[in-house]
């Protein structure tokens, strides 16, 4: 396993992060027996980073991440979020970021989060989170409750004035770096390196897009930009490969994030993902696929308030 150094902070992370979603049933309904064998294999191989929400699972991500990790708490780095708590529920308020911190421990099983990060940004107006959730996440620092903050969301243009205007330790960016959008490397990049914000890159799959089976039902992706990842399969089964693990090896390869998030449930996830770092891409492959992607590059779908949206 490679690690990198995450911005100025003290961490360093392995290139491949374990998301926890997963464990939350987000996607379907999990074995969590087989979800605790998946946690425990990702540990031994060196997997140190892991990332969970109260909204994943409503809580149940939480829950079962902090009693899959027991005793190895203490041998990885550890985060979570707050503000976002439902499909439609947010809140970013002073007070509720200071309570939500609490119950976050209480489920991981732990005293403190090596990050705290406002989840999901765009949907609220940004002078909360500039006003009171990133203060109240400092003094939560302070009192040895976190010892890292961050921000989440998918616009990448809220997240650079965020952290242009705010002191924050790392962002989380999902969708914004794979085969299909890469342009967290001019909109996001650059502010991060210049502040020492700590990058993390989430979904390199594309919310599964860029996978054999393809996007699921409430993928929120143009008809278009699907039907390219569809594509993409095709290509890359004709060329003897799974386009999950040139996904997969596209984003490990870029220096500029710290780890790549990727949602696991299942040992056989765990392996998966574990053999994309080996893998070799057939000559030329990649120049085809990028060919291929350029009509729909970088189009992405709108969420969060208007206001907060990249320009389309």
């Amino acid at each position: 396993m490679e690690y990198r150094k995450l911005g100025n902070t003290e961490l360093e992370v392995s290139v491949l992060g374990y998301g926890a979603s997963p464990l939350g049933n987000e996607f379907e309904e999990i074995d969590m027996r087989e979800g605790e064998r998946a946690v425990h294999m990702a540990i031994d191989h060196g997997v140190n980073f892991f990332d969970t929400s109260p909204y994943y699972g409503r809580t149940l991500s939480e829950e079962r991440l902090g009693k899959a990790l027991g005793p190895k708490r203490h041998d990885i780095v550890l985060a979570t979020k707050c503000g976002r708590y439902d499909t439609d529920k947010f809140d970013f308020s002073a007070d509720r970021v200071r309570a939500s911190i609490d119950e976050s421990l209480r489920r991981l099983r732990t005293d403190y989060v090596d990050i705290y990060q406002m989840h999901d940004i765009e949907f609220v107006d940004r002078q909360q989170i500039l006003d009171d959730a990133l203060p109240v996440a400092r003094e939560l620092q302070r009192a040895g409750k976190c010892r890292y903050v961050g921000i989440t969301g998918l616009p990448l243009g809220i997240l650079r004035d965020v952290a242009e205007r705010a002191s924050v330790d790392t962002i989380l960016s999902y969708a914004r770096y794979n085969l299909l959008v890469d342009d967290l490397d001019t909109q996001l990049r650059p502010v991060c390196e210049d502040r020492g914000i700590g990058l993390i890159n989430a979904s390199p799959l594309h919310l599964r897009i860029l996978t054999e089976r393809g996007a699921p039902d409430w993928h929120l992706a143009s008809a278009p930009v699907q039907q390219a990842g569809a594509q993409l399969a095709l290509l890359c089964r004709a060329r003897g490969v799974d386009v999950s693990q040139v996904a997969l090896k596209f984003c490990y390869d870029y220096p500029h994030t710290a780890s790549v998030l990727v949602g696991m449930s299942k040992s056989r996830h765990v392996e998966r993902n574990l053999r994309a770092f080996d893998f070799e891409e057939p000559t030329g492959l990649l120049d085809e696929i990028l060919s291929m992607v350029g009509p729909v590059r970088n189009q992405i779908w709108p969420t969060g308030l208007p206001e907060n949206q990249d320009p389309r």
